[in-house]
């Protein structure tokens, strides 16, 4: 076959121009082809420009271009300063990579560049999407794996169904890590289970909360601020801003008893409302009158029935008596004929087993409500 040279002065003039306008007919060479170029070691068809493209390949209903080898990539596109390959498209996907057994789209970088980037204004920057295997991968020698950045979203948002949304693991270091510079560095959420859960299969600790200036672990519950299963150690103090120590009571009777009432011990270890003066029987005051709630409640456990905390030490509010003696600040004080009321100790020879505590507070005159030292004796 003869060569075939093609000349043109006229820029909107092809040089060449072959068509094919019905099978087999060759539009120059071979059957269903318009223009076919064969070499057994350089370029089959080779194109070139200085303004303009190369070549171009257009199709209306199948590939504009498709290129085929079977040991080398199907296409290789370079460029100096400009992209090395660039896919677009108005409605479709810009770059489709398919792999039968290998990876669909690779992107690698032989300097301080990027491997794969993407981009979006309002769309997915990169989608990653597997049936069995990983979504996206992210991995690197010396630096981040994958590192995701927003100004105003999620950095990085990872949701699973039935597994864990994300997943952190390290063999020498930590296995998540949450850094903040105003805010917290971890929040746990959950609607039914544990917000924060921390296990450790060694002698590690579960959940380590430390701060340099503020607290180390803060719990706040709509039930419990925290429990403990197990014995509790602490090695420095323990400050309480309540104030007494109570233990919780079985009550006769179905009705609760106010807070700040005179109890005393009842038949089968239960308390009821103190009715006559100087008794011995008295155990305490019903704890959480005023502005005293108690620090620690003894005894506190699960029941249907009627328990209450009654203080036995510290400060409590109480129902005194004036009208058998103005109380002054320090005055023992014992039951009254009054129900649940305690009143001035007048007689210390009655009084001796008897006192419920010290008065803090005067009362002159008439009942009320003062705060004592509960001191049982």
């Amino acid at each position: 076959m003869p060569n075939l040279t093609g000349d043109s002065a006229i820029a909107t003039k092809s040089a060449v121009k072959g068509t094919n306008t019905s099978t087999p007919t060759p539009g120059i060479v071979g059957p269903s082809v318009a223009i076919e170029g064969q070499s057994d070691a350089g370029w089959g068809v080779y194109g070139h420009s200085v303004h303009g493209r190369g070549v171009v390949a257009e199709s209306d209903t199948d590939y504009g271009l498709r290129a085929v080898s079977r040991t080398m990539p199907g296409i290789r596109s370079s460029s100096t300063d400009g992209n090395g390959l660039e896919g677009w498209a108005t409605k479709a996907t810009g770059v489709v990579g398919i792999s039968a057994t290998g990876i669909g789209v690779a992107g690698v970088t032989d300097g301080t560049g990027t491997g794969v980037s993407g981009t979006s204004k309002t769309g997915n920057g990169v989608h990653g999407s597997s049936e069995s295997g990983f979504g996206l991968l992210g991995e690197s020698t010396t630096g981040r794996g994958v590192v995701a950045t927003s100004d105003t979203d999620y950095g990085l948002r990872a949701a699973s169904r039935t597994s864990a949304g994300i997943r952190g693991s390290s063999v020498d270091g930590r296995g998540v890590e949450g850094w903040a510079t105003k805010s917290e560095g971890v929040v746990g959420i959950s609607e039914t289970g544990n917000g924060v859960w921390g296990q450790t299969d060694g002698a590690g600790v579960g959940v380590l909360g430390t701060s340099k200036s503020g607290i180390g672990i803060y719990g706040k519950g709509g039930r419990l601020a925290g429990f403990f299963e197990g014995n509790v150690e602490v090695t420095g103090d323990i400050q309480m801003t309540n104030a007494d120590c109570a233990e919780d009571f079985d009550v006769s009777g179905a009705n609760r008893m106010e807070p700040g009432t005179v109890m005393v011990l009842g038949p089968e270890g239960t308390v009821c409302e103190s009715f006559i003066a100087y008794d011995k029987r008295v155990a305490g005051v019903i704890s959480g009158a005023g502005n005293y709630k108690p620090a620690i409640v003894l005894d506190k456990r699960g029941t249907t029935g009627n328990r209450q905390p009654i203080a036995l030490m510290g400060k409590v509010f109480c129902k005194v008596d004036a009208r058998f003696g103005a109380i002054e600040i320090g005055d023992l004080l014992t039951t009254s004929p009054t129900p649940g009321h305690a009143m001035k100790t007048g007689d210390p020879f009655k009084a001796f087993g008897a006192v419920i505590g010290k008065a803090l507070r005067p009362i002159t005159e008439g009942q009320g409500l003062i705060p004592i030292l509960i001191s049982l004796q």
